[in-house]
């Protein structure tokens, strides 16, 4: 059972690196037509980053969408959501693929247990991710009032923090494995996944705080 659901999941993660190469929030980022962004945009988005627990990897990844995002927290609050599902599941592919390795597979190792597992959480915050971002896109609807408003930003709060979580677990599942490569290269990117994570939940905090889309 736990073979066939990493074989689906695999399947799922390659149709969405596919789609995700050519989404709108992607092509704002490549367009060579697109007009050099504001300088109070990109500000926004810098001073909106500082708030985060690691405002570089921040201001790195989402200054390439200030004309997108403009100076609106709650479009900055998705584009960064959109940017930490993509991570999440580029690493959820990459370990897809060391679980069919055979140097990392070995049936019954504390480590390949350890690096099921991750996936199995990897995937699970992948949904997670997904959810708030479906959630987010449709906040600001005609006739919503502030206590919709503030439902649907819990409802977006709880699988962020959910996501993190998952994401975490993945990395403490590895605790008790002996220092090898594959436990050194999970973990690192894993860590990765979690600094994005982290800045778009807190991204999300601060867009509910204001208490209107």
């Amino acid at each position: 059972m736990r073979t066939q659901r990493i074989h689906l999941l695999h399947l799922l993660l390659s149709l969405f690196l596919f789609a995700a190469a050519f989404s709108p929030v992607a092509a704002a980022a490549y367009d060579a037509s697109a007009p050099a962004p504001d300088d109070g945009d990109t500000e926004f988005i810098r001073s909106s980053c500082n708030t985060t627990l690691y405002p570089d990897v921040c201001f790195t990844s989402l200054s390439r969408y200030a004309n997108a995002v403009q100076q609106n927290p709650g479009q900055l609050a998705r584009v960064a959501i959109s940017v930490s599902l993509s991570k999440a599941h580029r690493a959820a592919s990459y370990i897809s693929n060391l679980t069919h390795d055979a140097d990392y597979g070995t049936s019954g190792s504390r480590a390949a247990l350890a690096l099921h597992d991750c996936f199995s959480n990897l995937g699970d915050a992948v949904d997670e991710i997904r959810g708030s971002l479906k959630q987010m896109r449709q906040i600001g609807a005609a006739g919503e009032g502030a206590g919709s408003f503030l439902f649907q930003m819990s409802n977006v709060q709880t699988w962020m923090s959910a996501a993190l979580t998952d994401e975490e677990t993945c990395t403490d599942g590895f605790q008790d494995v002996a220092e090898c490569p594959v436990k050194a290269d999970v973990c690192n990117r894993v860590t990765n996944v979690k600094k994005f994570t982290s800045n778009a939940l807190a991204l999300v905090n601060s867009y509910a705080g204001k208490g209107m889309p």
